[in-house]
């Protein structure tokens, strides 16, 4: 196994011993650090949402910034603004903390829409401008957002533009009993002896390098055919089932097409794998299209939920 797998390795290991009972949380989180992508996270108060980025953070070399998403937060607040210095006779722009490598952005539902524009340009462009010059971010950059399902007052939900930004949407739920006793018993610990820190950090030249070895995982061209097939079965859901064309009022976009071929590739690399099978695409499918299918006011009406209509077209798709 290459340096970068090992040190992936070892980065997993120790976010798992901090996090426990969320290891798919976990091995999501270390996807979208290896596709270069934003990641979106759903779940309920207390599941460790915002302790499991903190604790990739902080296992990353690489500055880290978390942003409380409030309504009352400005695009200044993440960009940064220009400040008149009197003594020069000039202005100065000070950098935002949009300009930290890993940004954890805790609620983000909870802020206007100019924020949600000043996040989108970071986010797809990977700069930022204020007033009329633009400034380029860190070759590392990820946005890591969390949201939750229930509070939906003083809320703004996330337009289509941004969500399809994110290349996953994770949803987590409770851990069972018997990870709830290890919880219970690791914060006892923390309490006596203090929070671990990890022994050593991930350097981004790693961080690179594995991001390349990804990249040049081997894929054959029938799989590549079947993620285009997934994602066209969602934009023409009547070639295979008409009472799915009716629960889909949008499909999903081409970076679904990117993003569902950039994770696979890194699912099946944390896995230890050197070629991509089609349970690696199948395993990352809900979390790449969910947020990017968007369900028919009648099927909502039903109950219908975009997951269930990602396991129809699971269904309807041939395998290669």
């Amino acid at each position: 196994m290459s340096q970068a797998f090992t040190a992936f390795e070892n980065l997993k290991e120790y976010v798992n011993a901090q996090i426990l009972g969320q290891s798919d949380l976990v091995n999501k989180l270390m996807t979208a650090i290896l596709a270069d992508g934003h990641l979106l996270v759903e779940g309920a108060p207390g599941l460790a949402k915002t302790k499991a980025v903190k604790a990739i953070a902080e296992a990353i070399e690489g500055s880290f910034q978390r942003i409380q998403f409030t309504p009352d937060l400005l695009p200044a607040d993440l960009t940064g603004t220009e400040i008149y210095r009197p003594q020069e006779g000039s202005f100065a722009f000070q950098e935002g903390p949009l300009f930290h490598n890993l940004v954890l952005a805790d609620e983000i539902n909870r802020a206007p829409a100019k924020v949600q524009a000043a996040l989108l340009e970071a986010m797809g462009e990977r700069q930022i401008t204020v007033g009329k010059t633009s400034y380029q971010l860190a070759d590392l950059f990820l946005v890591m957002a969390t949201q939750n399902p229930i509070e939906q007052e003083g809320t703004y939900p996330l337009p289509e533009a941004q969500l399809d930004r994110f290349l996953l949407h994770v949803l987590i739920d409770y851990p069972n009993a018997e990870s709830e006793l290890e919880i219970l018993r690791l914060v006892r610990q923390e309490a006596k002896s203090g929070f671990a820190k990890p022994d050593t950090h991930l350097t981004q030249s790693l961080l690179f390098d594995a991001r390349q070895e990804v990249l040049n995982l081997h894929m054959a061209e029938p799989l590549e055919e079947y993620i285009v097939q997934l994602v066209m079965a969602s934009r023409n859901p009547a070639a295979y089932d008409q009472k799915l064309a009716e629960c889909i009022r949008f499909g999903a976009s081409p970076r679904a097409t990117i993003a569902l071929d950039r994770c696979a590739r890194a699912y099946a690399w944390l896995q230890g794998k050197d070629y991509v099978s089609p349970e690696d695409i199948q395993a990352l499918a809900h979390d790449v299209l969910r947020h990017r299918i968007l369900v028919s006011f009648e099927a909502e009406a039903e109950g219908i939920t975009s997951d269930m209509l990602i396991d129809q077209i699971l269904e309807l798709v041939a395998i290669p």
